[in-house]
């Protein structure tokens, strides 16, 4: 709770040291005394001796008893009021309560929050309430005489300031007497009843008090106020005393007119005094944040000056009004009266004579006090500069700039803009401009002259996080640009929104404000990161002071608000105003009023951490060229690199324990920052080790740069590191080397890569006078996913190639760094391009490393502060990780919440490569920020750590997020802790403890990132494509608890994640698999049924549940007896049919997925149907054959024929029985064509590496795969006794084609495969598949998909046995292939990859033009590149990947077809190696593989390739758009077949080979 919401003897040490900090005394003192554990109640009793006592100095002890007795006396005033409040007065006005109190919290009333306005009650004084009323009413305001509400200033003497107010509920001080005449003597009056009377009953009943109170203080010669509208004597205890409560006001001149009774009441010489010494009344505006109701304490001063009153007496009627006339009387006696105490009462008789007697010594001490007030008083001037440096920077020398700055301001006078240069040196996140003027000639006109902004009218700008943005993209552009909000529309705008008045905003506008506010407290910034600046310009209105109590509200405080007002009347009214909200003592503590604004902007200035030096780029000319920041901020989405980086920073003002700090934080494990490379270089700190692969990887960019290899246009330079090994420290090294040769920057991967591609091309442009001269840009993208870099590459090279340039040198230069934890396996695939760091040193790095930690240790560094540098110079060796972590956690305190803390971020950096937890989630969980006064939050949040926790944490700030996070400082050491703080918990409970932290999980800061992380646990899978050692089923995590504990504990905390994180269908899947996997096959079902509730439709969802029933069914059929009964068999294929519904059901769900291309359904329902088909080849029923074969269970299922003794049983699966045999065809078919498009990516591990454990969604030889389940599918499908009895029927040309699929063939993919295999073998296999079809094929027609495989298995056989006797002549197959152009069907993709083979021109056939050849062969690429795209939908480029089958080679008919793997076996080398020269070109310069092609001539044109086939010309696809020469030219290429149409490599401007440039796949 607040300590301005407590009695002082109720504080703590925590409230003692924030009231501490607000006095100003010196934070060594404020500490000494929390050390001291002085408390409310022992700082009320501190003297100067025990201050002495600690080390105090004079003068900060005598500030602090000044101050300690000034709240000694406020807290007694607070006591005097809550007393008076409980007496019942004798006043002759009998007072009622005027409304039905708030019974708000106290805490929330001294902030000025509020629940709802006070309800009226109306009544006649002469009305009494029922006793039930009453009572109700006594119980609901009993609680409101313990609050502690604050004390309100009364308005100045004689001041007619209409900008002051009174806040409702607020409390001025007790009535006062007589205190030295000058000084007014107060007298509050409630006057709620009265207020609602006739205009004579008002009249009477106010001039009465008012004369009353005149005659007592002329008669004293005191100063006075009377107050109408303020609690006096309270009837019902729901009231204190002197609280503000205020009146209706129906019509002002009834009280003004009331004073007309002075000439009725006075005497009549001096009637004319009492008129001048009785001023008119005030009317003070009474606010309340919560009610538009009108309220106001109306105010009359006395002010009895000497001239006027000197031997005079006022003796006075009354006026008194007659409830039976109805009429206005006086009282019958004039009475005197004068001020006893806080009372006007009447002068007894007894005591006349002595009151006359008094009355020259009253007059003496009046003209004395106006004499002593009239003398003048020299106004101390405060020192507002070091106000300002205190509010802006904490006293500091210098401001911190990873602050951000909301400005808040209104119209800024031309005048005024030459003072504000401050403002575009500050960090400053939004503005809230209340000038709608302020594009044309305000503060926006010249901001945006220095700085990119993004201008937004208030409604969108509080509603564009529904725009629909990933969580981590849905604020990002509000970080890299300056938002400007026009909070009341803006007049140039040709939109709608248009200025209004104060009336029309609060109605229609002011709710947009306050969503804006929310929104960044909530979501974007958290407390203590950003500073709220209220720039008053200009005369305020109230929708500026709206926003002052909006973020007032939100952050809970003026804590991190500080108001600039260069004229105090513009401050006067904002601060009456804004002070429903918090006390004006508040706000002037938070601020500079008065400071000219020149001044305002020298002095800023001058506390600037860095020069406003302009930064430079290099340029081809080897000059350099100024860029500013509005240019920069324009290229959001890099983050640059200049030349002079970091040579803006005051030098002078980085004391050395600042530099120390940053050279510590970066050998702590903190990612290196430029200002380390820069205060190396000026000898500051020490120097950064280069390891060795950072002089590879400067190597490998020099070769590049020189085109020693290939010439791209954008070229890749990998770096794979292990965790912690330096790789972000040597690509950072590169950058800081080559960034006055190279155009350097380091891209923010939340941006798309349209929008990279965007800037980089803007950057790479910048100030070049020629852009085929540009100097390279070198980009540095760090933990990226493979497919944004393949899409920004893609988008980089079609910018490039649109420009029609050739350079060169390489445009771009992307230098990918990325962790992993295999690097050198990641190197060993592409050697070329690639350098791997691991945790391994070199013998000279070994010196480097124990030279650099003895400097450090100079230093009196100790080696728990540099921890990740210390364990990098041991190799991360796991015994010393272990001891070392062992030692520091000594002496912990396991029950602490940090230690709790420091395993939650253990366990999740341990199993979650990149995961952190927000700074915000870290002060929330530990209970921080509470008592926070104005202290960097990162030192607070560390002075609340243990020792360990501070040694093990390393803060960092992400990019995405722009929010401080923490990690432990290595997910090694991470481990360690785990183990080593666990005792004899297991993991399972941590994370069963972590999920029920209601605290972490409803913190608004990083709340998408830490959900993420916590689903990353729970779901993420291990995969050796993204660098992991393994491929996993489950999470690493999960994994581990089913290791090290047991699958119940697995499901267990699995389950809890998923009533925690929402029911997330995703959760249920992983629950259905780790069932089934576990063979809980019916929690599995349930489980599978709850993630399709929730997304019917996701075919991967599907696909798990079709798994459940396939495991389930595999699991019973192992399991199976002799014992079986029918009914268990009907179960079993009951699961099985089952499975291949769900597995159904997935495939159409995949057909409607755009983004993505799960296959799974198809080959899952293979696999089931193949394993019921060998099911039902044991029932009894469906026995084998003396021969071998299945000839009844094939009649079974391709025939009408049903055995009887199933005929009844069976009766509900025949249907669906008689159907599989189709359904299998169909899915073998869809894989096989599936399978025609893509390489299946191989590497050089071994196979049998490949194959450990079972891989549900990656199948790593998928053509060996099918292979083997199509000649399952079709050994159950051969009766040599059916085809004898069908006579040539349908069933006999089925069993002749599963003949053909028993061996081998059958589908295209099958067919293709035998180009893997030895060639005789291979041969003599196509020839016995052959000889399955008829003999004349162009009499007997055969079947669409018989054709296809016949004539690519000639194809094909001409490729392995060229001279065989069964192959047909290539105009044979043309005649047989024509069917596919002529039929007006669709046909699958390689019926038309067929027609681009067989009708490419020939040297031997097509010697003259054929019009119709050529459309045939139009028509198939132009059907074949529609089929590919529909193929493709919008999953990312890298997974478009073409598989070229063929090459045209230097033969004519069928041999001039040569398959890619002839080539293969031509090139020399691993596999990892011919790769390689496929992906480098290098393949081309081989002689064989020269002489074995035909290189065919086309034409550029545009960056477009083509060529002339029979007489039409064609479109060709380059595999990379760089080979693609710019302008038009003739060029010479090998010639490819692909399943998306023709592919050119190895492009070469023809009779011009000094500039032909080399591609390959």
């Amino acid at each position: 709770m607040d300590f301005r919401t407590l009695p002082v003897n109720e504080w703590d040490e925590n409230h003692v040291q924030c009231w501490l900090e607000s006095t100003g005394i010196k934070k060594e003192y404020v500490e000494k005394l929390r050390v001291e554990e002085v408390t409310g109640p022992a700082l009320i009793e501190l003297d100067e001796p025990f201050l002495k006592g600690i080390g105090m100095k004079g003068g900060q002890i005598h500030m602090l008893i000044r101050k300690r007795n000034e709240l000694r006396q406020l807290q007694e005033h607070m006591q005097q009021a809550k007393h008076s409040s409980n007496k019942t007065s004798d006043r002759t006005d009998v007072q009622t309560d005027p409304g039905r109190p708030r019974n708000a919290p106290a805490q929330k009333a001294s902030r000025g929050d509020s629940c709802g306005p006070a309800e009226e009650t109306s009544r006649d004084d002469t009305a009494s309430a029922s006793s039930k009323k009453r009572q109700r009413s006594k119980s609901s305001q009993l609680k409101r005489t313990d609050e502690v509400l604050e004390l309100s200033n009364c308005r100045p003497f004689r001041s007619q300031n209409t900008d002051f107010k009174y806040v409702k509920e607020r409390v001025l001080a007790p009535e006062s007497g007589v205190d030295g005449l000058i000084m007014p003597c107060h007298e509050y009056k409630s006057f709620a009843i009265a207020a609602e009377l006739n205009r004579n009953q008002l009249q009477s009943k106010f001039a009465s008090e008012v004369i009353r109170f005149a005659s007592a203080c002329m008669n004293i010669r005191t100063n006075g106020t009377i107050h109408f509208g303020i609690m006096d004597s309270v009837e019902d205890k729901g009231w204190k005393h002197g609280q503000i409560i205020g009146i209706k006001v129906k019509e002002r001149e009834y009280y003004v007119d009331a004073l007309d009774y002075i000439e009725k009441c006075f005497c009549e010489n001096v009637q004319e005094i009492a008129r001048k010494c009785i001023h008119p009344p005030v009317f003070v505006e009474v606010i309340s944040k919560d009610s538009q109701e009108q309220r106001f304490v109306v105010e009359v001063d006395i002010e009895p000056t000497s001239s006027l009153v000197k031997n005079r007496l006022f003796d006075v009627y009354l006026p008194k009004y007659n409830e039976d006339s109805q009429k206005v009387t006086l009282t019958k006696d004039r009475a005197l009266y004068q001020r006893l105490g806080a009372k006007s009462v009447p002068v007894q008789r007894n005591d006349l004579a002595a009151f006359i007697q008094g009355l020259r010594d009253r007059d003496a001490q009046r003209e004395r006090a106006e004499l002593s007030s009239a003398e003048v008083h020299t106004e101390i001037t405060q020192n507002l500069g070091r106000k300002l440096s205190i509010l802006l920077n904490d006293g500091k020398s210098y401001m911190d700039d990873s602050l951000r700055y909301i400005l808040v301001t209104n119209r800024c006078e031309k005048d005024n803009l030459n003072y504000i240069n401050f403002l575009m040196h500050l960090n400053i996140f939004c503005v809230f401009d209340f000038d709608e003027d302020s594009n044309v000639s305000g503060l926006y006109s010249k901001y945006k002259e220095h700085h990119a902004t993004r201008s937004y009218i208030l409604q969108d700008f509080s509603n564009e996080s529904k725009t629909g943005s990933p969580p981590s993209q849905k604020h990002l552009c509000l970080f890299d640009q300056t938002s400007w909000v026009f909070c009341n529309g803006r007049s140039d705008f040709l939109g709608d929104e248009k200025p209004c008045d104060e009336n029309t905003w609060i109605r229609t506008k002011k709710k947009y404000l306050k969503k804006a506010i929310t929104r960044i407290c909530d979501e974007i910034l958290p407390k203590g990161s950003f500073i709220v600046l209220f720039l008053l310009l200009s005369p305020v209105q109230k929708p500026l002071v709206d926003t002052f109590q909006e973020f007032y509200t939100e952050m809970n405080g003026t804590e991190y608000i500080v108001c600039i007002a260069e004229s105090r009347e513009n401050y006067g009214k904002w601060a009456h105003l804004a002070q429903a909200s918090c006390s004006i003592e508040t706000l002037e503590q938070c601020s500079v009023v008065g400071m000219k604004l020149s001044h305002v902007d020298a002095t800023i200035q001058t506390m600037l951490p860095s020069t406003a030096q302009p930064r430079h780029l290099p340029v081809s000319t080897r000059g350099l060229c100024t860029l500013p920041s509005l240019e920069e901020e324009k290229l959001f989405s890099l983050e640059i690199l200049c030349i002079d980086q970091c040579d803006d920073i005051k030098l002078d003002l980085l004391t050395e324990k600042e530099i120390q700090e940053i050279e510590q934080n970066f050998y702590r494990g903190r990612k290196i920052i430029w200002e380390n490379f820069w205060l190396a270089d000026k000898r500051r700190c020490g120097e950064i080790i280069e390891r060795e692969a950072c002089k590879d990887a400067s190597k490998l960019l020099d070769d590049i740069l020189r085109g020693s290899r290939l010439n791209y246009s954008v070229a890749k330079l990998k770096i794979f590191h292990h965790p912690g090994s330096g790789g972000s420290t040597i690509a950072r090294q590169v950058l800081w080397k080559r960034r006055k040769d190279l155009r350097c920057a380091v891209i923010k991967t939340s941006y798309s890569p349209a929008i990279v591609c965007e800037h980089a091309l803007a950057f790479r442009d910048y100030e070049e006078k020629e852009i085929s001269h540009c100097l390279p840009v070198l980009l540095l993208i760090e933990d990226y996913d493979e497919d944004y870099l393949e899409e920004l590459k893609n988008e980089l090279m079609d910018a490039v190639a649109t420009r029609k340039i050739n350079s060169p040198r390489p445009y771009f230069i992307l230098m990918c760094c990325r962790r992993s934890n295999d690097p050198e396996r990641l190197c060993k695939a592409s050697p070329l391009d690639t350098v791997a760091v691991t945790h391994k040193l070199t013998d000279s790095e070994k010196s480097l490393f124990k030279t650099k930690l003895e400097k450090l240790k100079q230093k009196d560094v100790k080696p728990e502060f540099i921890l990740t540098f210390v364990l990098m110079c041991e190799e991360f060796n796991e015994t010393y990780v272990r001891d070392f972590v062992g030692h520091i956690l000594q002496g912990i305190d396991l029950s602490s919440r940090d230690t709790c803390l420091m395993r939650y971020v253990a366990l999740l950096n341990f199993y979650v490569p990149n995961s952190y937890v927000s700074l915000s989630h870290c002060e929330a969980f530990l209970g921080l920020g509470v008592y926070t006064e104005r202290k960097s939050r990162a030192y607070d949040f560390k002075s609340h750590l243990s020792e360990q926790a501070r040694m093990i944490f390393i803060e960092l700030r992400e990019s995405t997020t722009y929010i401080s996070s923490v990690q432990i400082i290595h997910c090694l050491v991470a481990k360690e802790i785990l183990q080593q703080l666990s005792g004899n918990e297991p993991q399972s409970q941590l994370a069963m403890t972590l999920l029920q932290e209601k605290t972490l999980f409803e913190n608004r800061f990083g709340r998408d990132e830490f959900i993420k992380f916590i689903r990353d646990l729970f779901i993420r899978r291990d995969k050796r494509s993204r660098g992991d050692n393994t491929d996993t089923l489950f999470s690493p995590f999960i994994e581990h608890v089913c290791k090290a504990e047991d699958c119940e504990k697995a499901i267990a905390v699995l389950k809890a994640a998923y009533e925690q994180l929402g029911k997330d269908a995703f959760f249920a899947q992983q629950l259905a698999r780790l069932h089934y996997n576990n063979e809980k096959f019916e929690d599995a079902e349930y489980w599978a049924g709850v993630a399709k509730f929730h997304l019917p439709n996701d075919s991967y969802i599907l696909d798990t549940e079709g798994q459940v029933y396939r495991k389930w069914f595999s699991f019973t059929v192992d399991k199976m007896t002799q014992d079986d009964t029918p009914e268990s068999i009907i179960q079993k294929i009951e699961l099985a049919l089952k499975a291949m519904k769900c597995f159904k059901a997935a495939q159409q769900a995949a057909k409607a997925e755009r983004d993505s291309m799960n296959n799974s359904g198809y080959f899952g329902e293979v696999e089931v149907g193949c394993r019921l088909l060998r099911f039902l080849s044991t029932v009894s029923v469906f026995r084998r054959s003396p021969q071998g074969e299945y000839s009844e269970l094939v009649k079974y299922l391709i025939t009408d024929y049903i055995p009887k003794d199933i005929e009844k049983t069976w009766g509900r699966l025949h249907s669906r029985l008689k159907g599989l045999r189709q359904n299998l065809f169909n899915a073998l078919e869809w894989i096989s064509e599936d399978l025609s498009y893509f390489q299946t990516d191989k590497n050089q591990e071994t196979e049998e590496e490949d194959k450990k454990g079972e891989k549900e969604e990656q199948i790593y030889n998928p053509r060996k795969w099918l292979k083997r389940q199509s000649e399952v599918y079709a050994k159950f499908f051969i009766s040599t006794s059916l085809l004898e009895d069908s006579n040539g029927g349908p069933e006999s040309q089925l069993i002749r084609r599963m003949n053909i699929y028993k061996s081998g063939g059958g589908s295209v993919t099958n067919i293709l495969s035998f180009l893997d295999k030895k060639e005789n073998s291979s041969a003599e296999k196509l020839e016995e598949i052959l000889s399955f079809y008829t003999e004349n094929p162009l009499r007997d027609r055969l079947e669409d998909n018989d054709l296809i495989n016949y004539i690519l298995c000639h194809i094909v056989l001409a490729c392995l046995a060229p001279g065989s006797a069964k192959l047909l002549p290539v105009q044979t197959l043309r005649e047989l292939s024509v069917r596919f152009f002529k039929g007006r069907r669709p046909f699958p993709a390689s019926a038309y990859f067929l027609l681009t083979l067989l009708y490419w021109p020939d040297e031997a056939l097509d010697k003259e033009p054929n019009p119709d050849k050529a459309e045939i062969l139009n028509s198939a690429l132009q059907t074949l590149k529609r089929l590919y795209d529909i193929k493709m939908k919008d999953v990312p480029t890298r997974k478009k990947r073409i598989y070229t089958h063929f090459f045209l080679g230097k033969g004519y008919g069928l041999s001039k077809i040569v398959h890619k793997n002839k080539i293969d076996k031509l090139i020399s080398g691993s596999l990892d190696e011919r790769r390689m020269k496929w992906l480098h070109g290098t393949v081309w310069t081989i002689a064989r593989i020269r002489d074995s092609l035909k290189r065919v001539s086309g034409w550029t044109k545009d960056r477009n390739l083509f060529i002339r086939g029979h007489m039409k010309e064609f479109p060709i696809l380059a595999l990379h758009r760089d080979s693609v020469p710019p302008g038009n030219e003739n060029v010479t290429f090998y010639l490819g077949f692909s399943f998306n149409g023709l592919v050119a490599y190895n492009i070469e401007v023809e009779n011009n080979p000094s500039v032909s440039r080399i591609q390959g796949i």
